[in-house]
C-alpha cells in the first residue's frame, strides 16, 4: 500500500464529508435535477474530479515512460452521470482528453495505455460504461 485516504461522512447525500487531515471538508447536497437544493457538492462531482485527476496522473506516467512530452495545457473534461439500472442505480463516465500538440494516433495510444494503469479505470472496468474521447 502506497497511501490510504480516510474520510468521515454523515448524512449521506445531504450531509457532510471531511478527510482526516481536513484538506477536504465539504457540504453534500442532492442535485436540483434529483429533487435536492443543490447547495453543496455531490458524489458524482467528486467521482468526476477524482477519476479525471487520477487519469491525468496515469497519462503523465505513461507519457514519461514513452518519453513523450505533454503540453502544460493537457486537460480532461470529465462527466459522471447517474441513472437507474435494474435493481438500483448506476454510473456512466465520459472523459474528453485534450492533448494539444500530439497527433491523434499518438494521443489515442497514450489514452489507451493510461486506461490500463489508472486505478479508477481498473476499479470501474467491466462495471460501468467509460467513454474516453480525444480532442
Amino acid at each position: 500500500v502506497l497511501y490510504t485516504a480516510h474520510a468521515h461522512t454523515t448524512g449521506g447525500r445531504d450531509g457532510r464529508s471531511a478527510t482526516d487531515d481536513q484538506q477536504l471538508d465539504l457540504t453534500l447536497a442532492v442535485p436540483v435535477s434529483m429533487g435536492g437544493d443543490g447547495k453543496g457538492t455531490n458524489p458524482e462531482q467528486l467521482f468526476a474530479v477524482g477519476y479525471s485527476a487520477c487519469f491525468l496522473g496515469a497519462l503523465k506516467h505513461v507519457a514519461g515512460q514513452r518519453q513523450v512530452k505533454l503540453s502544460p495545457d493537457t486537460r480532461i473534461d470529465a462527466s459522471v452521470s447517474i441513472g437507474s439500472v435494474p435493481g438500483g442505480f448506476g454510473l456512466a463516465v465520459k472523459m474528453l482528453v485534450h492533448l494539444p500538440g500530439l497527433e491523434r494516433e499518438q494521443a489515442m495510444e497514450l489514452v489507451d495505455a493510461a486506461h490500463q494503469v489508472c486505478p479508477y479505470s481498473n476499479a470501474t472496468r467491466g462495471n460501468i460504461v467509460v467513454d474516453l474521447l480525444v480532442s
